[in-house]
Order: structure tokens, then sequence, then C-alpha cells
């Protein structure tokens, strides 16, 4: 299977996915619990993937290196209310110069 055809495949069932968002009943979705959790569902998601992508290494380790101390940056950078273009930059800033320095 070439790699278009998994690209296409995955574009298909993504697709789907987002079509059926569309035939959940609203009575599934209402609600103050629901609605809350369902607000917040994709923030946890968001850190989780922050997480592993920020702590992993190859094999499932722990690592920690230039990638923490870009996280930190952002991190301090969202506490002052910066500018989110600003907050990307600084963090890959800081990643890219202790990378240069040869830490991570």
């Amino acid at each position: 299977m070439s790699s278009w055809t998994i690209v296409l495949l995955a574009s298909g069932l993504a697709y789907a996915t987002k079509l059926a968002g569309y035939l959940v009943p609203e009575s599934w979705v209402e609600g103050p619990k629901r609605s809350r959790v369902l607000t917040l569902l994709p923030v946890a998601l968001l850190a989780g993937l922050v997480a592993i992508q920020t702590f992993g290494g190859d094999g499932g380790s722990l690592h920690v290196d230039a990638r923490l101390a870009a996280v930190g940056t952002a991190i301090v950078l969202l506490l002052l209310r910066a500018n989110f273009l600003v907050v990307v930059i600084g963090a890959a800033a800081v990643a890219a110069g202790l990378r240069a320095l040869g830490w991570g």
C-alpha cells in the first residue's frame, strides 16, 4: 500500500468521523456536566500530546532536553499574556539556542 493510499484513506476516515459528529443527537451532548467535559476534553488531549512530545524519548523512556526549556518558556510567556506568535517564536528560539549550545 502506497503512502498516498494511506493518506487518502486517513483523510476519508477523518471526514467520515467529522460528518458522524453532525449525526449525534443533541441530547447526548446537552447538560452542564457533559458540556463542561466536552469543553475541557480538547485541553486535556492537547496537554497530553505536549507532555508526550516534550518528555518522550526512544523506547518510551523519559528525556529532559531543550524541549522542556522551550515549553517552560512558552508557559512563562503565556502567563505574561504575550501574543501567541511571540510565544511560539520565543519557545523555538530557546530550544534552538540550547541545541546550538549542545544541550538536547
